[in-house]
């Protein structure tokens, strides 16, 4: 019975999670690196220009802002356009 129970629970959550999975025609690609002090962000596919867009995000001083809130580099992405963000962490997070 239990056993039941999860094939149930199972067969709708994964038809779910694998049909967001899906990767659509997205406009722009922002790769997002977590280090353990700062973000780096990264533009793969962005139209315009040749080479891939990168900026690292660090923070700012409590004095300069809002208290491990504000950055010196915001990222920006375009609304009302489909975007695929893929995050990742090159070593321990700590930001």
């Amino acid at each position: 019975m239990p056993a039941g129970v999860l094939a149930l629970l199972a067969i709708p959550s994964l038809t779910i999670l694998y049909t967001l999975d899906e990767a659509l025609c997205s406009a722009v690609t922002l790769k997002a690196i977590g280090h353990q002090w700062y973000w780096s962000y990264e533009y793969r596919d962005f139209p315009g220009c040749a080479e891939r867009l990168r900026f690292d995000s660090y923070m700012l001083p409590a004095r300069e802002g809002l208290r491990l809130l504000e950055t010196d580099a915001h990222c920006v992405v375009p609304r009302e356009h489909l975007t695929r963000v893929l995050v990742r962490s090159s070593d321990v997070l700590h930001a």
